[in-house]
């Protein structure tokens, strides 16, 4: 094995990287695992790294929402024969100014009201044949 080379630096270099003193670290370090949550070089590591987790996913977590209120509002959309896109699209030629989150909503909790939005939608484009979703067919059972 490699011999283990000690990294030689000043106490105002360890202080320019971590800038919370020990109390901070151990605040936000209480609920870990192991070491991890009394042992100041461990915690330290792990409350960085903690941090970074929670700036990265309060990013994703906008992401994850609007996919899950845009799944929601076209499963409303498809009951009513209509498909999401052309839902949206007829929309905003209708100048209906509600956000995915509202829609979602409606489409859970409000259907005759989704349903007045899914019509004011459909009005959009009268003659328009392709905006229908046709219905499922039935699997047709073979009897021998």
């Amino acid at each position: 094995p490699k011999p283990r080379t000690l990294r030689i630096c000043s106490e105002k270099q360890r202080r320019r990287r971590y800038k919370m003193n020990k109390k901070e670290v151990f605040k936000l370090a209480k609920g870990f695992r192991g070491r991890a949550k009394n042992c100041i070089r461990i915690a330290r590591e792990r409350v960085e790294k903690a941090l970074q987790y929670s700036y990265r996913d309060r990013r994703n977590k906008k992401r994850d929402m609007r996919s899950l209120w845009i799944q929601r509002i076209n499963a409303g959309t498809r009951q009513h024969g209509v498909n999401y896109g052309n839902f949206m699209h007829g929309l905003m030629k209708e100048n209906v100014q509600l956000n995915r989150k509202v829609l979602s909503e409606l489409s859970m909790h409000e259907p005759y009201s989704f349903k007045a939005l899914v019509d004011v939608s459909r009005s959009a484009f009268p003659g328009n044949k392709k905006s229908i979703v046709p219905p499922k067919k039935e699997g047709l059972a073979i009897v021998l």
